[in-house]
This record gives structure tokens, sequence and C-alpha cells, in this order.
């Protein structure tokens, strides 16, 4: 089998395998994943939200926010599963594609 080959079904796995950074917090009652804090869970934890992050905080906007289609955030847990999926891919279907546009254009500047 082609490197290449392994690569792309490595990434696959590691795609249907994403839903498991929502499952695994929820069966263990984890709450949000580490580092993924908004400025109220930070309010709750630590009693206050960091001046920067306050400012920054709300200057980009997800075009899925938590990885999900909005009104499916109340359908459950099969529904944030199939969104987590479908943000994978296009996650990496967009760095492919800026990838691939990017190597074509820098190939062409060097012949």
């Amino acid at each position: 089998m082609k490197t290449m080959t392994k690569c792309w079904i490595g990434l696959g796995v590691l795609v249907i395998l994403s839903p498991l950074g929502l499952i695994l917090p929820d069966q263990f009652k984890a709450g949000s994943a580490w580092g993924e804090w908004s400025a109220d869970e930070f309010q709750k934890m630590i009693g206050y939200v960091p001046q920067g992050l306050s400012r920054l905080g709300e200057l980009w906007k997800a075009p899925m926010p938590d990885y999900a289609f909005k009104g499916w955030e109340e359908k459950g847990m099969t529904h944030l599963s199939v969104a987590y999926i479908v943000s994978a891919v296009l996650g990496v279907a967009l760095i492919v594609g800026i990838t691939w546009l990017l190597g074509r254009l820098l190939a062409k500047k060097g012949d």
C-alpha cells in the first residue's frame, strides 16, 4: 500500500473518531474539553474573565459554533456526533484545498 493511501486512511480514521472528544466528556461528566472554555466558564471557574479574553473574545465568530449546525445543540449526542464528523470533513477539505492551491501557485513560480 502506498504511503499516501495510508495517510488518507489514517486521516479518515481520525475524522470518524472525532466525536470521541464530545462523547467521552459527556459519559464521564467532565464538562468542557480542556482549553475550550468560554468567557462564562472562566467566570465560573476562576471568578473573573481575563481582560484580553473579554476584549478579543468577540473578534471571531465560528462558522459552526461548537462544531454543530444551528439548532442541533439540543437534538442529542447522535446528531452532535454527526455534526462533529461533518465539521472534521469540512476542515480537512478546506486545509487540503488551500494546501493544494498554494502548492500549485508556488510550483508555477519555481518553473
